[in-house]
C-alpha cells in the first residue's frame, strides 16, 4: 500500500479511502466485516462513513456496523484513521420532525458528534466533516464547536465535504483568526467526467494546505466498463447514459483496452495523479471489487496518455483553474 499525508498534517494515510455507504442497505454486516478485514491486510488505513448512513433516520446504521467491528479487538481501531460527518437529519426518537437535529448548529453537533461516538465504540474521531456548507451559521460559531470537540480529545482533525473554493476561503481565514488549524481537507465529487472542481475547489485546497478526497470516482459506474457489462448488471438509468455518451464511452472504454488496464483502475490511477488528491473513495461491495482496485495504484500515465483523456472527457472551459479556464 502507498500512503501519504492527510493534507498539511502530519498523518499518514493510504493512498486509497474504503467508503463504508454499502455496508448495511447493500453489503450484509457480515459481509462488512470481511471487506474490513481485508482492508486492513491490504493496509487501507483510511475509511470514511457518515452519520447518516445507513438511511434509516437516527439510527447511524453503518456506523453502529463499524462499531460493532471494531469491538472486536485486535486493535481494528487503532489501525484506521476514522472519518465521519455531520450535516444530515438525524431526527429525534419519534419526534421526526424535530428542530436542530441537522445541518452545523452547536446544538446538532453536540449531539451529532457525541451519538456517532457511542455508535462507534470509540472515544475520538480522527476526521470529522462537515458533510455540506450551511450559510445560516457563522464560522465563529462552527469553529468554536470545533475547538470545543479538539480540545476535548473527541476529534483530531476537521474536514469539509462539497464546499465551494470560496467556502473554504472563508472557512480557513476564520480559522486562522483564531489560532486554529482549520480544514484539513476537502471530499468533492471529482472524476474524468465531472471535472468542475479543477475550477475553484482544487485551486483553494492547493492555496490552503487540504487534501482533496474524491467521491463518486467512478462516476457512480459511468467509468467501470459500462459498455461490457450486461444489461442486468448495470445501474438503473445507466441504458439512457449509454445512448446519451455512446461515442465518449466507446471512446473511453477503448482508450483504455489499448493500454490493457480496466477502465475502473484507470478512472482512479488519473485522479491519483493529481498531487492535490489524497485519496478517492472505494466503495467496494464485495472483496472482489476491493482487490481490483489495487490495480490503480500501480498504473502510470504519461503526458500522451493524460492528453489523449483530456481529449475524450474535456475539462471545463479552456482546462484549468478559474478565471483562465473560461477567461484570459
Amino acid at each position: 500500500m502507498q500512503y501519504t499525508q492527510l493534507g498539511r498534517t502530519g498523518a499518514k494515510v493510504s493512498r486509497l479511502c474504503l467508503g463504508t455507504m454499502n455496508f448495511g442497505p447493500q453489503t450484509s454486516e457480515e459481509d462488512s466485516y470481511v471487506v474490513m478485514d481485508k482492508a486492513l491486510d491490504l493496509g487501507i488505513n483510511f475509511w470514511d462513513t457518515a452519520d447518516v448512513y445507513g438511511w434509516k433516520k437516527g439510527e447511524g446504521v453503518t456506523e453502529q456496523i463499524l462499531g460493532r467491528y471494531f469491538a472486536q479487538g485486535g486493535n481494528r481501531r487503532e489501525k484506521v484513521v476514522l472519518a465521519t460527518k455531520v450535516y444530515g437529519d438525524m431526527g429525534l426518537g419519534d419526534m421526526s420532525d424535530w428542530p436542530n437535529t441537522n445541518r452545523l448548529s452547536k446544538v446538532h453537533m453536540r449531539r451529532a458528534l457525541d451519538g456517532s461516538l457511542k455508535r462507534m465504540q470509540t472515544d475520538y474521531i480522527d476526521l470529522y466533516q462537515f458533510h455540506h456548507v450551511f450559510r445560516d451559521s457563522p464560522w465563529e460559531e462552527i469553529w468554536e464547536f470545533c475547538e470545543y470537540a479538539v480540545n476535548s480529545g473527541k476529534v483530531l482533525y476537521v474536514g469539509s465535504s462539497n464546499f465551494a473554493g470560496w467556502h473554504i476561503a472563508q472557512a480557513n481565514e476564520s480559522a486562522k483568526s483564531r489560532n486554529f488549524l482549520g480544514l484539513v481537507c476537502e471530499q468533492s465529487l471529482y472524476n474524468l467526467n465531472a471535472r468542475t472542481v479543477e475550477l475553484e475547489v482544487i485551486p483553494a485546497c492547493k492555496h490552503y494546505g487540504l487534501g482533496l478526497i474524491p467521491w463518486s470516482p467512478l462516476g457512480g459506474g459511468f467509468l467501470g466498463g459500462l459498455l461490457d457489462k450486461p444489461t442486468e448488471g448495470r445501474r438503473a438509468g445507466m441504458g439512457d447514459a449509454i445512448e446519451k455518451n455512446r461515442a465518449k464511452l466507446e471512446a473511453w472504454e477503448g482508450f483504455c483496452k489499448e493500454h490493457g488496464e480496466k477502465p475502473a483502475d484507470v478512472a482512479l490511477a488519473w485522479l491519483l495523479h493529481n498531487p492535490v488528491v489524497t485519496a478517492p473513495i472505494i466503495g467496494p461491495r464485495t472483496l472482489e471489487q476491493l482487490d481490483g482496485s489495487l490495480r490503480a495504484l500501480e498504473i502510470k500515465l504519461d503526458a500522451e496518455a493524460l492528453k489523449k483523456l483530456d481529449e475524450i472527457f474535456p475539462p471545463v472551459g479552456k482546462g484549468g483553474p478559474a478565471p483562465e479556464a473560461y477567461a484570459w
